[in-house]
């Protein structure tokens, strides 16, 4: 018979060992979980350096060809009407990747942050290891005021006109028969112009171009 304000024989150490079992539980399900979220990154990083070492993924390339003037005047009510024509040259460089580049892309000429032209790039299907040269027509009616259009003239007279361009394009990445989710390039860039004469190519000077992803 026990004492009176003793406790039952072994009654602290069976409490003790119950708290110790279900605490071993808890750090066994923590284990697991972590040995899941590690065997699952050792996956997908295989996956990556496999598709990785397969395709030989490169940046395509995009160079400036030419200007030409189809139309660009001044008018009285401080407005100029442009027709211009951007010839562009795209190099896919890759031998498992082709590009498909879609409808919706949009084209701006701004000088000074006011819009001079605009246009769109035309949609097509860049394969493997290709070489597109494609145009874009730009044409537009911008009025200025009085004191950017004044600006302009004297760029004009001076030979050099500050322009910027700024291309939006949808973009579909073709990995052998597989199309990935489309997503839209930004692209901007600086030209310099010294001539705006109709029927001329003019000689222009342009930086290297920015882009920007967004998916």
């Amino acid at each position: 018979m026990a004492e009176y304000g003793r406790p039952p024989p072994y009654g602290g150490e069976y409490y003790y060992t119950e708290k110790r079992r279900g605490g071993n539980f808890c750090v066994r399900c923590i284990c697991c979980c972590y040995c899941v979220l590690f065997l699952l990154i050792i996956i997908l990083a295989s996956i990556a350096f496999y598709f990785y070492m397969y395709y030989k993924p490169k940046i395509p390339t995009y160079d400036f060809q030419s200007l030409d003037v189809k139309e660009f005047g001044y008018q009285p009510d401080f407005s100029v009407n442009a027709d211009l024509i951007i010839t562009m040259k795209a190099d896919n460089p890759n031998t498992a990747i082709g590009f498909i580049y879609g409808e919706g892309s949009s084209v701006n000429v701004t000088y000074s942050d006011s819009n001079v032209c605009t246009g769109k790039l035309p949609s097509f299907h860049q394969g493997q290891k290709n070489t597109t040269i494609f145009q874009i027509e730009l044409t537009g009616k911008s009025t200025f005021g009085s004191g950017l259009y004044e600006a302009f003239q004297e760029n004009e007279k001076n030979g050099k006109i500050p322009l910027k361009v700024m291309i939006k394009v949808p973009v579909q990445i073709i990995l052998g028969d597989i199309k990935l989710k489309q997503f839209n390039v930004f692209a901007n860039v600086t030209l310099t112009v010294h001539d705006l004469k109709p029927g001329k190519k003019p000689e222009v000077e342009h930086s290297k171009p920015t882009f920007d992803v967004k998916f």
